[in-house]
């Protein structure tokens, strides 16, 4: 144990942000731009000896003074961010790491998920989490020649979500339908859960999955979610694909559809990323035309904007009658609210 102590960073607190910045630089490490959480250990003169920071159910940025390696003081920062973390109500955590410290974040209680070498290691504290994920996939696993896969936020389900589907449908045995489960959107994960399924329940040929913490997380791929370096996102991407393919064994999938993407950099970023690593695994990714409302592109920022500024006729022509519906009722109150309220409604 050092003679040190772990503080939390408070947003105002400039001089020790710089402090946390240096130090990263110095060893190697860019700041992520997505933080919601930073602490450190500092010596008496206010110099930045080691840190680290959360995301979501993320550890990030963790580093230490080459200076001061060796005297534990990694293990405060991890332990600290742990009961941070547990304290949050967040007991299922992941971080990644460059490959030659994985070693040392084994030691402290982590398991690896996967590594892409030369890159980084992702890892988690449940021993079993990833496999016991892909256990339970592979009981909805069913024998078919042609079995395909769809990933999608559905912010709302669209007419264009619903076309991408339909197609993916008509052209295959099996659909394996993810639903992103990560709640960082405007529209509640419930909901949107609730929206895909009642506008899909004329397709008999559908298996509907949450994704979890394993695909477009916060763990997985925080640049979906916040703005950052396209380089960070690409690495974000990559390490996201690289799961996916490992669900896509355990199921069977040949092929994924996508949709094309006019309006989202990140997401067209992680589409050209999945059109050049998926068929290196054997996944045929098949990119869809986006469909059209009049001269108007069908997107779920589109739909946002509709929402927002209470246009309901317009809303009417880029979303199935199921969601039009939901968002005429009592229920969606709550909902319209967040969206109107909303700084930034367009998904950058």
């Amino acid at each position: 144990m050092s003679n040190y102590f772990v503080s939390e960073v408070h947003s105002y607190d400039l001089r020790a942000h710089d402090q946390v910045n240096q130090l990263l630089l110095n060893e190697g490490i860019r700041r992520d731009a997505n933080l919601d959480y930073t602490c450190g250990i500092f010596d008496e003169l206010g110099n930045a000896l080691a840190t680290g920071s959360c995301f979501g159910n993320t550890l990030r940025c963790l580093a230490v003074s080459s200076d001061h390696q060796g005297e534990g003081l990694m293990n405060e920062i991890v332990t600290h961010l742990i009961g941070h973390q547990f304290s949050r109500g967040n007991t299922h955590l992941f971080l990644y790491t460059k490959c030659d410290s994985a070693k040392f974040f084994e030691d402290l209680g982590f398991y690896r998920i996967i590594e892409i070498p030369g890159h980084l290691v992702f890892m988690e504290n449940n021993r079993t989490g990833f496999s016991d994920y892909l256990e339970t996939l592979a009981k909805e696993k069913v024998n078919a020649h042609k079995i395909a896969a769809i990933v999608m936020n559905a912010n709302p389900f669209s007419l264009g979500h619903l076309h991408l589907i339909e197609k993916a449908a008509a052209e295959n045995d099996i659909l394996h339908l993810f639903i992103v489960s990560e709640d960082s959107s405007l529209i509640p994960f419930s909901v949107r859960k609730q929206l895909v399924i009642s506008g899909t329940t004329h397709l008999s040929n559908i298996c509907y999955h949450e994704t979890g913490s394993y695909m477009i997380s916060s763990a997985t791929f925080p640049s979906y979610f916040q703005k950052d370096h396209d380089d960070i996102a690409k690495g974000h991407a990559l390490l996201d694909l690289t799961l996916f393919v490992q669900i896509a064994n355990a199921l069977g999938i040949q092929k994924r559809y996508v949709g094309h993407e006019p309006n989202s950099h990140v997401t067209n970023l992680y589409n050209e990323t999945m059109k050049q690593k998926l068929p290196e695994s054997g996944i045929c990714c098949t990119e869809i035309p986006r469909i059209t409302a009049g001269s108007e592109i069908i997107s779920a920022s589109t739909i946002r904007v509709a929402i927002k500024d209470g246009d309901f006729d317009r809303l009417r022509s880029l979303v199935p009658k199921s969601t039009y519906e939901y968002f005429l009722s009592p229920e969606a109150i709550p909902v319209i609210e967040r969206i109107r309220h909303a700084e930034n409604i367009i998904h950058h």
